[in-house]
């Protein structure tokens, strides 16, 4: 959940390091990484639904590595573990599934990008309201966030954490309707922007998702109790059966009489986003009925429709890449190879911010395989690109390595525009692409041939004939420009807040 003062928050973060070499640090090393959203799951009925629960997060564990949370409710008490770092950290240990009793759950991995990486902001947020307790498990970002938490700052309203899921919690609170799945929709009528969110009451599990469907959520059932998650390998890890998506606008609840249903929204165009397929969920997931792998395999060939040159061998970046690169080299018929080994056990903390470990940062996350570029021809694919700081020391790398020729192809099109649904993106002056022209760029990156999969091409892989500019199928806004919903929080002349926050805690 990105905030839009983000860069100007006074929180302390613990799971990284301070300071500008720190900051440089994690530029250089992730310049070109697209940052994760959050994950989400819930079960409801199920004797053993914290520990079901901690597994499905484990499956989700890609869309946030920076903290991991559940709460449980066992008939008379909530139940809350969040912890910074991995779900494995803390919740493969038995005492700590223990802690959470009861047949219902909500669970979240987090990657921040609403608030610092502190205890306070780790989800589910839990608040004690009129009617009982209520947790709440959000994936995305309120466009709105900032407005209505000022406004509810000004109403008497005390926050305990800087992530706008908060701003849910209060909407509910201070709804006037009786019942509470009115009180929730209350909350969903006031909020813009992208979210799926899985919620937990003393009664009740329930699930929402956007208007306009921008973030993913999916219904799935594990012995005859439903769950709701980001993803269907969350299922698949657990032997869970899929059952369907939920629909953009939907909310869900299941409690003892069964399941109920609500569309309070009117229809929409759905829009869900197209970086899910191209980077965010699982290559085993499936998305809106659509196979990340076979997608991404489908990128990788249109790309090698549109842009490919005579070379040897076609090597991805690791992991993201990797699909791509199988589809463009099938398609091109040109022998696909692992170029580039990835180690996975390389983490922030372990790396030092001296220069002499910046200059090598990349080589620590990854390191040319020489027999197989050595005197070949080769053709990078890449997911994408942001700042290119680390394609450029990938293409330094190979030519290192002994390679005669690197060129460079991105499966998805140029990123042009930020983000405020979720994706951790720089503003538009941090994106190579939208300060540079394509040759500037290759120059930049030091590479022979640079192309990027055009807009058209993105969508005639994903089966459609092309992009309708009248009507698009997918949130595109960060290579279109074209957002799918009001972006209030960007359009206020109120000056934003120079922090949200000076409390500093130890976790």
């Amino acid at each position: 959940m990105r905030h839009p003062d983000q860069d100007a928050q006074l929180d302390l973060d613990p799971g990284a390091g301070s300071g500008p070499a720190a900051l440089e640090l994690q530029d250089d090393l992730e310049g070109d990484t697209l940052r994760e959203e959050c994950g989400v799951f819930g079960i409801y009925g199920h004797p053993d639904a914290a520990a079901i629960t901690a597994l499905g997060l484990h499956a989700l564990q890609h869309r946030g590595q920076e903290a991991a949370g559940i709460v449980s409710y066992d008939g008379s008490r909530f139940h809350s573990e969040r912890r910074l770092g991995l779900v494995g950290d803390t919740f493969s240990r038995r005492e700590v599934i223990d802690r959470l009793p009861g047949n219902v759950a909500v669970g979240h991995v987090r990657y921040s990008t609403t608030g610092a990486t502190i205890l306070r902001n780790v989800q589910p947020l839990f608040a004690e309201l009129n009617a009982g307790g209520l947790a709440v498990a959000h994936n995305g970002n309120l466009t709105n966030g900032l407005t209505l938490r000022r406004e509810l700052v000004r109403h008497g309203a005390m926050m305990q954490s800087t992530t706008d899921t908060e701003v849910i919690l209060h909407l509910v609170a201070r709804s006037k309707r009786s019942r509470f799945i009115e009180r929730y929709i209350d909350a969903l009528r006031e909020i813009e922007g992208a979210y799926a969110l899985v919620s937990l009451t003393n009664k009740k599990l329930v699930g929402a998702r956007d208007p306009r469907g921008i973030r993913p959520l999916v219904l799935g059932e594990l012995d005859g109790c439903p769950i709701l998650t980001s993803e269907t390998c969350a299922l698949d890890i657990i032997g869970a059966r899929f059952v369907r998506d939920i629909e953009p606008g939907e909310v869900i609840v299941f409690d003892e009489n069964g399941q109920d249903i609500h569309k309070p929204f009117p229809p929409m165009a759905p829009r869900p986003c197209i970086f899910e397929y191209i980077y965010f969920s699982r290559p085993d997931s499936i998305v809106h009925g659509r196979s990340v792998y076979e997608v991404r395999k489908n990128f990788g060939a249109q790309l090698a429709r549109e842009s490919h040159v005579p070379v040897d061998v076609v090597v991805p970046v690791p992991d993201s890449g990797v699909p791509a690169a199988v589809g463009y080299s099938q398609f091109s018929g040109v022998p696909f190879e692992l170029g580039i080994i990835r180690n996975h056990y390389v983490g922030r903390t372990f790396i030092q911010p001296t220069q002499a470990i910046r200059e090598s940062g990349v080589r620590m996350k990854h390191s040319a395989n020489r027999a197989a570029i050595e005197g070949k021809r080769i053709i990078l694919i890449d997911d994408s690109l942001v700042r290119g700081t680390t394609s450029k020391k990938i293409v330094r790398m190979m030519r290192d390595a002994g390679a005669t020729e690197v060129h460079f192809r991105l499966a998805s099109p140029p990123i042009l525009y930020p983000d405020y649904y979720g994706i951790d993106l720089p503003d538009r002056g941090g994106l190579l692409a939208a300060t540079h022209s394509l040759e500037e760029m290759r120059e930049i990156i030091g590479a022979d041939s640079l192309a990027f999969l055009s807009i058209d091409g993105m969508y005639r892989a994903m089966g459609e004939p092309g992009r309708d500019p009248a009507n698009p199928k997918f949130s595109d806004h960060c290579f279109t420009g074209a957002y799918p919903t009001h972006l209030t929080d960007q359009t206020q002349t109120e000056p934003q807040p120079r922090q949200l926050s000076l409390l500093a805690e130890a976790s």
